[in-house]
């Protein structure tokens, strides 16, 4: 399956708001909501592309066959590099495969040591992360939030990935 990789404000400011608004996105994703507009939007792809010149790495847009499945990549998260992937329900089969390929360019390509997630507690499946190299790192609040923090170490990795 083709994915590609492009930075979020090349993505029509409509798409993000149906992404930003789906009930099921938003289920996993607790801080996005329905008042998103065109505007907001396109700041928001702007805030998030603004993130390669700010700190060298950032996420990007994903496409699938050339459709937006959503965005996903690396951003500061105080001292640590996080992961996030958020892709619409329709995508949601991709998400192992883009996850592997996120890891190999936060790893391989820009040399990360290790990369944490923030997940809701909501998330499903949970409990799979330990098999995937992650560990538990603590809870963090979040614009009124809790989410649940755990750290996937360059080596666990390397280890994850030749099981």
């Amino acid at each position: 399956m083709p994915y590609a990789f492009r930075p979020l404000a090349s993505i029509p400011a409509t798409r993000w708001v149906n992404l930003l608004t789906d009930p099921e996105v938003h289920r996993h994703m607790p801080l996005g909501g329905a008042d998103w507009t065109e505007d907001r939007a396109a700041d928001w792809a702007a805030g998030k592309d603004r993130q390669w010149v700010e700190n060298g790495f950032g996420p990007w847009a994903i496409e699938v066959d050339g459709r937006l499945a959503g965005w996903g990549g690396f951003q500061k998260e105080g001292a640590d590099v996080d992961l996030g992937l958020v892709l619409l329900p329709k995508f949601w089969g991709h998400g192992a495969a883009l996850h592997a390929a996120l890891l190999d360019k936060g790893f391989g390509e820009l040399g990360f040591d290790s990369i944490t997630i923030l997940l809701p507690p909501s998330r499903p499946r949970l409990k799979s992360l330990p098999r995937l190299g992650y560990q538990p790192d603590g809870e963090i609040t979040y614009d009124g939030e809790r989410f649940l923090k755990f750290r996937l170490q360059r080596g666990d990795w390397r280890s994850a990935t030749t099981r």
